[in-house]
């Protein structure tokens, strides 16, 4: 498995290139079989987020970014379906609202982060303040900062000091015992008009649709180098980025729960071991209680 791992991680990015992924890869797996293989990942990793919940020393935040229509939220749907909802909480970011624009860009995710012992999902998260924002520079301006007053003030040094709050900001949580993990679905350009189609041509999916979607492909070509951007600036080996296929949404979810999986035992995490005064109390209360 770490190979199959390591084939999508990211902990250092100045070699990386989205260029050098398939977004049809599925890594020898068969379509039949994933099911039954989904399953047995689901099981395993629901055990051990008991101890992940008992143990309360590190949260996970698992991130998950993309473009429209790469299986966002049905990855988090199948992935989680087996997990105790009251160990997870999950988070879906859209456009900041008056009282967020009126806070530094992180704020409203760190009001998001897991607790100790719980699992966070971040369906989009602080990443779209260098993705779509860097796409569309004017919605930096929303965010009223001192000394930028017009996209012209946006320069290459405002995305660095941006890349570097984000770096801090991630590096602060894994000091802290935040266990982060940035998943980047890469569905192809192709795969994602024959979903937008599929939604249309769908009546119980249209809802799912926005002819913003549509006008968004017209900037495909800046939202990878705005994404390949972001993952060599904030790929760490602490908190590192993982490039998924997602041409095949069955092999996707496979990829995160085999990820998530090795992520949480790689913790080695213990149930907790009570103190010997504990325990004799223990063996008191139960001596009260036969005795009923």
């Amino acid at each position: 498995m770490k190979h199959f791992i390591d084939h999508f991680k990211i902990s250092e990015g100045r070699n990386f290139s989205l260029k050098d992924f398939d977004t049809t890869y599925t890594a020898g797996y068969k379509k039949e079989d994933a099911d039954k293989i989904l399953e047995e990942l689901i099981k395993k990793t629901a055990t051990i987020q008991e101890e992940l919940y008992a143990d309360k020393q590190y949260s996970l935040l698992i991130i998950f970014q993309a473009m429209d229509a790469a299986g966002k939220d049905s990855a988090i749907a199948h992935t989680m379906s087996g997990l105790n909802p009251q160990g997870c909480q999950v988070f879906s970011f859209k456009q900041p609202n008056s009282e967020e624009y009126a806070h530094d860009f992180l704020w409203r995710h760190y009001k998001a982060l897991p607790e100790g012992g719980r699992i966070g999902i971040h369906n989009r998260s602080h990443y779209e303040n260098v993705l779509i924002t860097r796409v569309h520079p004017e919605l930096v301006l929303n965010e009223n900062i001192p000394g930028i007053n017009s996209v012209k003030k946006i320069t290459d040094d405002f995305w660095q000091q941006r890349y570097q709050s984000i770096r801090n900001f991630e590096n602060h949580l894994h000091n802290n015992g935040t266990v982060i993990v940035k998943f980047f679905l890469n569905v192809s350009k192709d795969e994602q008009k024959e979903r937008f189609i599929k939604r249309i041509d769908d009546p119980e999916k249209n809802w799912k649709f926005s002819a913003a979607d549509v006008k968004e492909r017209e900037f495909w070509d800046d939202y990878m180098k705005a994404y390949e951007k972001a993952i060599k600036e904030t790929a760490t080996p602490e908190n590192p980025w993982y490039v998924i296929p997602a041409d095949k949404k069955w092999f996707t979810r496979i990829a995160i729960s085999e990820i998530i999986l090795h992520t949480i035992e790689e913790l080695k995490l213990k149930y907790p071991v009570l103190p010997k005064a504990e325990k004799d109390e223990l063996q008191k209360m139960k001596a009260v209680l036969e005795k009923e």
